[in-house]
C-alpha cells in the first residue's frame, strides 16, 4: 500500500509495445507481465524502495523542444554499459554522460518509441 504524496506509479506509453519491452528489458533487464485490459502489462523493475523527486524549472533536453510531463529518471551500475545498450537496441542519446557533483553521472535518452527519460549512475 503506498503511503499518501509518494510516488506510486509510472507508465511508459508506446505504439509498438514489443519493441519497447525489448528496449527495456535489454537495455535495464526489465520483465513485463500482460495484466488488465488488451495491450497493459505491469513493469517488474526491482525497484529500491527509494525514489527520489525534485521540482525544477521546465528546460530543453532536446534542443527547440520543452520537456513536457514528467522527467523520469532510471538507477543504472554502469553509465557507459547503459549508453552503449540503449545505442544497440534502437535508443539514442539526446543528452550526453554528465557528472554532477556529489551525485553522480547522467545522460537522458530517447527510446525508440519517442520517450525521452534519464539515466543515472548515483555515487
Amino acid at each position: 500500500m503506498s503511503t499518501p504524496g509518494q510516488l506510486a506509479h509510472f507508465a511508459i506509453n508506446a505504439n509498438d509495445i514489443p519493441r519497447a519491452q525489448a528496449f527495456y528489458s535489454n537495455v535495464f533487464g526489465w520483465t513485463f507481465e500482460s495484466w488488465g485490459p488488451p495491450g497493459f502489462f505491469l513493469i517488474r523493475n526491482k525497484p529500491d524502495g527509494e525514489v527520489r523527486a525534485a521540482m525544477q524549472q521546465r528546460r530543453e533536453i532536446v534542443s527547440g523542444v520543452a520537456m513536457r510531463g514528467f522527467e523520469c529518471t532510471i538507477a543504472v551500475a554502469d553509465i557507459h554499459a547503459t549508453e552503449s545498450a540503449i545505442k544497440a537496441n534502437g535508443g539514442k542519446i539526446v543528452m550526453p554522460v554528465s557528472t554532477i557533483p556529489t551525485v553522480g553521472k547522467l545522460l537522458f535518452f530517447e527510446d525508440p518509441e519517442g520517450n525521452i527519460a534519464g539515466a543515472m549512475q548515483y555515487d
